[in-house]
């Protein structure tokens, strides 16, 4: 089986995190696959939504932090960062569909989503600060200007989770339901059955006011994240984390 297992059914394509004996914790060979299902999708007339999924118990676990600590991203080719801005430029609707744990990127790739389904067991985290880096994905934008300056700092800071119900009221999360991929699939057969070019354009619109201050905003934390994943500080916080005393 392959890591990222994608599949079409009619206009809509389906990209399923496929490791779940690793928690579908995303190395940088899923990156490069997810990388190319995203650049297919945009210039692939026939798929007019992307369903976004993880196999098993978990939605991501977040990065693989065994690449991160053994193969550090010296610049802004990096598969990673790479998937980061695929997901801000996208221009067709994105949905995702989360269970279980969401770590990091497991996170911050909902805030550039359209629709968002969680069942009751899906738990968000950024612990980014955590572990000795900063905020990627243009989240140190985009979370406080969905969730206010205060409760983002305390969530950012602490590295703290919260669960399905409170995703909801933040606004992270649409709705939560029992089968959260029956329901994003729902959806995005519903809206790949609107006139496309406008989708595409409302989708633009809906986005444009911030678009290009997000796009800034990824550029600076990607600099100052890979000048932390190089410190002493971010080093240790792996190797606590990998001996299991940071989980």
């Amino acid at each position: 089986m392959h890591e990222i297992d994608i599949t079409q059914d009619g206009a809509v394509l389906s990209v399923k995190l496929n490791r779940p004996e690793k928690k579908n914790a995303i190395s940088k060979g899923m990156y490069i696959a997810l990388n190319e299902a995203l650049i297919r999708a945009t210039q692939e007339f026939d798929i007019r939504v992307v369903v976004i999924s993880g196999e098993g118990e978990s939605f991501t676990a977040g990065n693989d932090i065994f690449d991160f600590a053994n193969d550090v991203p010296s610049d802004g080719s990096a598969p990673g960062f790479q998937f980061i801005k695929n997901l801000h430029n996208f221009p067709k609707p994105l949905i995702a569909a989360v269970q279980g744990n969401a770590v990091g990127i497991g996170t911050t790739m909902l805030l550039h989503c359209d629709v968002v389904y969680a069942s009751d067991t899906a738990k968000f985290k950024m612990p980014f600060v955590t572990l000795g880096v900063v905020p990627e994905a243009g989240s140190s934008f985009l979370f406080p200007r969905l969730v206010g300056h205060a409760r983002a700092s305390e969530i950012f800071l602490t590295g703290r989770s919260f669960d399905a119900a409170e995703a909801v009221e933040l606004g992270v999360v649409n709705k939560v339901v029992a089968d959260p991929l029956a329901e994003a699939m729902k959806t995005a057969h519903l809206i790949a059955e609107q006139p496309p070019t406008s989708v595409i354009n409302t989708k633009a619109l809906l986005k444009s006011s911030n678009h290009a201050a997000v796009g800034a905003v990824m550029d600076a934390e990607g600099e100052l994240f890979r000048i932390a994943l190089q410190s002493d500080e971010a080093q240790a916080a792996f190797m606590k984390f990998l001996s299991g005393k940071g989980k």
